[in-house]
């Protein structure tokens, strides 16, 4: 744990990405949530807000975990950083069942929302870095595939959950059973990821790499100091912004805008527009990433924010005079919410070079947290007043619609501003060099 594993001569660099799946599709449980939020209500009597805590603690915890831990990942390389996750996010889940037999709460937020929520974090980066090295050629494709993972594990998660749950009984006692299972097999998962994963030797070219001449190369310390990872900490999050607020309210949504219609959306219709919403953003962080890399990454992010804020417009004109418009529009812009998160390693590593990409994504990641924040409130705030006011259906969404679509016009421009890095922030070729020998074996 001590080095970073290096890969002996002929790994297949494609034997990497897998390790990261593992990893990303055991942590993406996190969107699962919501499928032990009644049970746990039922069992230790609570309210909506407090059995939501823990998840929204966990959220907290990813951005600030990745934050503040990315130059400890990059330091210390990906099977320390895969290690640290697989500890914090099993531990977490062997708190919480622990909380959940003894009917302590308390250590249910503990367990899932603080400790689990540090696994996130350092588990959702941990990889990142290390298959941009190995991928210099398509990195959006590259991390794509990891970072899918992480949208898609919830629906792994979800059936499966519920399947445990009514197994074991919605009780305190089967719920800690869940979690302890929970705990167990994703554990068993993820040191899979940590046994596979290496990283290439700096002595030979990596298939794909460009000549190393001329590469720009910053550090963390430097990039949190340039306008340029400002803009892009603006488009993240604006981006988040609009598809967290269709996605956090989507099965009420699409029921409101289709109340007063002669055909009105069911409840099994509305879970099931709910997990095509699931789809799309999974579909979207590997589809659209991967195009990133034949159309560059500017322009990709064009599209999510130009597109998706046009996507918004015909939705609230008149997505509630057609179902199949209103589900294409909420898909699309989905898929830009997933396609957001998977690009932006790679355009961190466009802007400012492999050096410590990883610690850069960390502190950029700070963007997810406020948008997991700001879109869920602009939605639910604006609906509860307009609602408080007499208004219903798709006259509740309106505004905060209006709203959705400023703040992509806001990403679009930021995006424009984004411009190649000034060379004052660039590090020496041959510190470059020295810290990579030292983060080798010898």
């Amino acid at each position: 744990m001590s080095s970073p594993p290096v890969a002996p001569p002929g790994w297949s660099r494609w034997l990497v990405p897998p390790a990261a799946l593992s990893v990303h599709l055991s942590i993406g449980q996190a969107y699962a949530w919501s499928v032990f939020k009644p049970p746990l209500e039922s069992a230790l009597g609570l309210d909506g807000t407090r059995s939501a805590l823990p998840f929204q603690l966990a959220i907290v915890m990813l951005g600030l975990s990745a934050a503040f831990g990315g130059t400890l990942v990059e330091r210390n390389g990906p099977r320390w950083a895969m290690t640290v996750a697989l500890v914090c996010f099993s531990s977490g889940f062997l708190i919480s069942a622990l909380g959940a037999q003894t009917k302590q709460y308390w250590l249910i937020v503990l367990g899932y929302g603080f400790v689990g929520g540090i696994g996130l974090g350092i588990g959702y980066i941990s990889p990142v870095s290390t298959l941009i090295k190995w991928f210099p050629d398509r990195p959006g494709t590259a991390t794509g595939i990891a970072i899918m993972g992480f949208g898609g594990g919830a629906l792994i998660a979800s059936p499966w959950s519920a399947q445990m749950l009514d197994s074991f009984g919605t009780g305190h006692s089967g719920i800690a059973l869940a979690f302890l299972v929970h705990g167990l097999s994703y554990a068993v998962f993820m040191t899979l990821g940590v046994l596979l994963v290496r990283v290439p030797r700096t002595d030979r070219p990596v298939e794909g790499a460009p000549a190393a001449a001329g590469s720009v190369q910053v550090s963390a310390r430097s990039a949190v100091r340039t306008p340029q990872f400002w803009c892009l900490w603006v488009v993240l999050c604006m981006n988040v912004t609009a598809g967290i607020g269709i996605l956090e309210k989507a099965a009420p949504m699409i029921t409101d805008f289709f109340a007063d219609s002669s055909t009105p959306v069911s409840a099994s219709a509305a879970a099931g527009f709910v997990a095509l919403l699931s789809a799309a953003n999974m579909a979207g962080r590997i589809g659209w990433s991967s195009t990133s890399d034949l159309i560059g990454r500017k322009n990709i992010y064009r599209v999510y924010l130009g597109v998706g804020a046009l996507m918004y417009l015909l939705i609230a004109l008149f997505g509630d005079s057609s179902k199949p418009l209103f589900v294409l529009c909420a898909l699309v812009v989905l898929s830009f919410y997933g396609g957001g998160f998977a690009t932006v390693p790679a355009y961190l590593k466009d802007l400012f070079g492999a050096y410590q990409v990883g610690a850069i994504h960390g502190r950029l990641l700070t963007a997810w947290s406020t948008a997991g924040v700001l879109g869920p409130l602009i939605v639910n705030w604006i609906a509860d007043r307009q609602e408080a006011a007499g208004k219903h259906g798709s006259s509740l969404y309106g505004l905060s619609f209006g709203i959705m679509i400023g703040l992509l016009v806001i990403g679009f421009v930021a995006n424009e501003l984004v411009r190649p890095v000034d060379a004052r922030h660039h590090i020496p070729a041959q510190r470059e060099a020295a810290d990579a020998q030292r983060q080798q074996p010898a």
